[in-house]
């Protein structure tokens, strides 16, 4: 069982969903015609993102490595009676699903815990017809501190490589902005660590 598995249940609490309905709104008011796109998140967690859009775009799925999350977002999806959601066991670090095709592809602090960076980008384009939007949050880059020692993921990203790694997999009209902050004990003290929402288009 991975360390997400152990923690699905305990998960959410009001800093991360404030946190989902910022990255949410911010989402909605930048990109155009939501209500008739099916939206793909990846790294979707508990569904604290996709389920603060299903409202607003015409279908949702939600992804996972980790089962016990994506029980926990079922879970949530039956209690609300949707009918235009379901949530999926998956890992895109490996194949991406041949079929599938979706108008708007979200992450929301996942790609901190991806080796690949640019390759689940490259994965994202593959998934998104002609004109479709992807929308990637996460950490700006710091110091470690917000993982501490022992973390092998990354610590955040610089802007102008989010830009270059989403132009390079074939992505255009970048635009990044500063979304939210998230306040968290570190080694050093409590600290604000600022989170970017970068949205692009395939051509």
């Amino acid at each position: 069982m991975t360390h997400f598995d152990t923690v699905a249940r305990t998960w959410d609490d009001p800093q991360k969903r404030d946190r989902a309905r910022r990255v949410a709104d911010a989402i909605a008011a930048a990109v155009p015609g939501l209500a008739r796109m099916s939206m793909f998140e990846y790294g979707s967690g508990t569904g604290l993102l996709g389920l603060e859009l299903r409202s607003r775009v015409g279908s949702l799925t939600m992804a996972d490595s980790s089962r016990e999350m994506i029980a926990v977002a079922r879970e949530k999806i039956a209690a609300s009676g949707a009918t235009n959601a379901r949530a999926i066991v998956l890992d895109l670090t490996g194949a991406a699903p041949a079929a599938a095709s979706y108008d708007l592809v979200c992450t929301l602090l996942t790609l901190h815990h991806i080796p690949d960076v640019p390759a689940l980008l490259r994965t994202f384009h593959q998934l998104l017809v002609p004109g479709g939007y992807v929308c990637v949050s996460d950490l700006d880059e710091e110091d470690g501190s917000f993982h501490g020692a022992g973390f092998e993921g990354h610590s955040g990203f610089p802007r102008g490589t989010i830009t270059s790694w989403l132009e390079a997999a074939g992505f255009s009209d970048v635009r990044i902005s500063t979304v939210a902050e998230i306040d968290k004990e570190t080694a050093a003290g409590r600290r604000r660590f600022p989170l970017f929402l970068a949205i692009a288009r395939r051509p």
